[in-house]
């Protein structure tokens, strides 16, 4: 399937949150490949490039004084400070995609999506938190994976219940028990959210003119 940018609709900020481990990065490739219209947001940074990133492909970066510059302006959708680096997602390209018609996907945590929600794009979030089916799968998951040693999964189960106790601030909350199962009720939460009335602003035209033509009938 593939969306090409559409004047007709609104595109959607699509957020994905979830403790590590749950799926959530595997998700998103196959929302990728399902639709290859859909781009990831590129995240500003404050951290210097490592060896083989690319500005704007990895990351956007900047130096302090010009992130700052764009907190303070509002022109950040969200930022944070992390092991002494900011990071962010710059509102510019991702307005201009939304009013292309074209998605958005954010991998971000909940203090993020909480940023998003209430900034001038709200209305175009969808927002989806992705469980494990249990926190002895979320370790298992950890350990088999083979990325990390006993110390950060350690890090990262404890962190974990921090994420999840933010599901309900969410539009969508799915227990990703079944891999397939739960990307078919992505694509469906997807493919529904892009049709709503507030999605599509060619509608309006489209009401007057059956009424103009109603009126003429009589």
């Amino acid at each position: 399937m593939s969306m090409q940018d559409s004047p007709d609709r609104r595109g959607l900020l699509i957020i994905l949150s979830s403790p590590s481990g749950a799926g959530k990065s595997t998700l998103a490739r196959r929302l990728m490949a399902w639709d290859p219209s859909l781009s990831f947001s590129v995240s500003a940074t404050t951290r210097p490039p490592r060896p083989g990133e690319e500005d704007g492909v990895h990351y956007r970066f900047m130096d302090e004084v010009g992130f700052k510059a764009l907190v303070k302006d509002g022109a950040m959708l969200e930022h944070a400070f992390v092991f002494g680096n900011f990071y962010g997602s710059p509102l510019e390209p991702v307005q201009a995609s939304i009013e292309a018609g074209r998605d958005v996907l954010f991998d971000i945590d909940w203090q993020g999506a909480q940023q998003i929600q209430k900034s001038t794009l709200a209305p175009h979030v969808l927002s989806i938190f992705i469980l494990p089916p249990s926190i002895r799968e979320l370790r298992r998951r950890l350990e088999t994976r083979g990325q990390d040693g006993a110390d950060v999964i350690s890090k990262r189960m404890q962190k974990s219940w921090d994420e999840i106790s933010h599901w309900d601030g969410y539009d969508y909350v799915l227990i990703n028990d079944d891999l397939d199962a739960t990307e078919a009720k992505l694509k469906t939460i997807i493919a529904a959210e892009r049709m709503k009335a507030a999605q599509q602003p060619a509608l309006m035209g489209q009401v007057r003119a059956l009424q103009s033509e109603f009126e003429d009938m009589l």
